[in-house]
């Protein structure tokens, strides 16, 4: 690869605001989803996502190794939106900011392609992005397990000391950092983490931060 600098950035909490509408909505759906194929009531079904999530990153991967749920089938089942444009929280000046950092910008995201595409279409991020990364791209190895990150920077041909992670979550850069890279946290928080380079509130400022980079 050339050493041209390369931006892989996250998607939900990262470039949109998902929390309001959208998460809210998606965990309402997985917990559904294990009630209907698990048999649990609504707690337990809760308390499963929950602990699925924070044990590995993902409440589908605990879906897939302990109850050989059909990971395509979950997806499409659990990121269906009647009117998902309206659910969407965007700052449209984002897309000038895009358009001022220099390098190439890939999209990295755990979310499946299908709504990934169509918030990038939404938010007319789409043409900003040479290439985008998925949950199924990354062979339902998803962040911050190591694979999905070799996946990535081996189909691309990328090497990591050239690439820089935004990303709103901190386990997600640990392993970035781990792995060689720059790492961008986007966080109103105030904690400090050796495993990032540069904080941010929002990508809007990162213009005026990446010379930091």
């Amino acid at each position: 690869m050339r050493g041209e600098r390369v931006w892989l950035f996250d998607l939900d909490n990262t470039l949109h605001n998902a929390s309001p509408h959208i998460f809210p909505h998606i965990n309402r759906a997985m917990r559904e989803y294990i009630e209907r194929h698990l048999g649990l009531d609504e707690s337990a079904a809760n308390r499963l996502r929950q602990d699925y999530w924070q044990r590995y990153g993902a409440t589908l991967l605990g879906l897939i190794r302990h109850h050989a749920i059909d990971p395509q089938h979950f997806l499409h089942e659990t990121h269906q939106f009647p009117d998902l444009a309206r659910m969407l929280v965007f700052e449209k000046p984002l897309l000038h900011t895009l358009k001022r950092l220099p390098g190439r910008k890939i999209l990295f995201s755990n979310a499946p392609r299908a709504y990934a595409e169509a918030v990038l279409e939404l938010t007319g991020l789409t043409r900003h992005f040479a290439a985008v990364y998925t949950v199924e791209s990354l062979k339902f190895r998803p962040k911050p397990m190591p694979q999905g990150f070799r996946t990535l920077l081996r189909a691309e041909r990328l090497d990591p000391r050239h690439c820089i992670m935004v990303e709103d979550s901190l386990a997600n850069l640990i392993t970035a950092k781990k792995l060689g890279m720059k790492t961008v946290l986007v966080s109103t928080g105030s904690r400090q983490s050796p495993f990032v380079d540069v904080r941010v509130s929002s990508v809007l400022q990162l213009p005026q931060r990446c010379g930091r980079l």
